[in-house]
């Protein structure tokens, strides 16, 4: 139940970040823009990976290590643009919590479940 609510921050924010990033703060030039297309298209797609392992988590270690490690390699390049812009807005906390320590306490939790 908690991994299937915490994929829907991925989902939701790569989704809307297609769809309509305006409501997201996103906002440029039709090149930046397509690049934060792009990069939605990422997270919408990391989002679902993760809800695809569902079924048979307990028996998908490498993918689900490997979503996380994604997921916080972004948290890290998320969190020095923070430090580097000194912006700390919830709008910045709120995706650095989930990446930083949501997903990996998710992966620990899968960790466990796994050698049961």
């Amino acid at each position: 139940m908690a991994f299937g609510l915490a994929g829907l921050a991925p989902l939701t924010a790569g989704a809307l970040g297609i769809l309509a990033p305006g409501l997201l703060g996103i906002y440029g030039d039709r090149a930046g823009l397509s690049h934060a297309a792009y990069l939605s298209g990422l997270l919408l797609g990391i989002g679902l990976a993760y809800w695809s392992l569902i079924p048979d988590i307990e028996r998908r270690r490498g993918a689900f290590t490997l979503l996380t490690a994604i997921v916080q390699v972004g948290g890290l390049a998320r969190l020095y643009a923070a430090f580097r812009f000194q912006a700390w807005s919830f709008d910045i906390a709120l995706p650095l919590l989930m990446e930083l320590v949501v997903a990996p306490l998710l992966w620990f939790w899968q960790l466990r479940i796994a050698r049961k």
